[in-house]
């Protein structure tokens, strides 16, 4: 497909052409689901990133505003995605791992009932915090999303960021004196 027929196709189906649309996810389809199983190394995450990818496409493509863009758009799309989702997937294993290492090390169960109990108390005390002390917490060690990161999604400098999530730290210090 030359450049000029790919231009017309993007803002065709900017215009709601879902004839246009389809024309550009066969085109784009096959080499997108390779990008993205060499992002994530597993089929169902990279197969689960794509069609998001797709679905977020398919609701933002009129901002695309040159069409001569929209191969290296939709492809940090999906490299984005695919990072969500391992970055969501990690978090998760993690979690996993440390119940597992808890399970194993310990064979009293009051001691992982004590272990529970106050994960519970440290989550709840999170969502009593104010917003903006939340939303450092859960960013940087929920999301585990660098200070830069957390500056971008949340459109503030990065000293802003460090300042509010070390009162965040305060806050939690002073509940649980840790």
């Amino acid at each position: 497909m030359h450049q000029a027929e790919e231009d017309l196709l993007v803002i065709a189906a900017q215009s709601g052409n879902q004839k246009a649309f389809q024309l550009l996810y066969s085109r784009y389809q096959q080499s997108l689901s390779r990008f993205a199983y060499k992002l994530c190394g597993d089929a169902e995450m990279a197969q689960d990133a794509l069609q998001e990818a797709w679905f977020k496409t398919a609701r933002s493509i009129r901002k695309i505003e040159d069409p001569r863009t929209f191969r290296s758009w939709i492809y940090r799309v999906v490299r984005w995605r695919c990072l969500d989702l391992m970055r969501q997937f990690s978090s998760k294993q993690k979690l996993y791992e440390m119940f597992d290492e808890l399970e194993h090390s310990v064979s009293d169960s009051s001691a992982i009932e004590a272990a529970i109990e106050q994960s519970e108390e440290l989550s709840a005390a999170i969502e009593r915090m104010p917003a903006l002390e939340k939303q450092m917490i859960h960013l940087f060690y929920m999301d585990e999303l660098k200070i830069t990161e957390i500056a971008s999604v949340l459109n503030i400098p990065s000293g802003t960021v460090k300042s509010r999530l070390n009162r965040a730290r305060q806050l939690l210090k002073q509940k649980f004196a840790l």
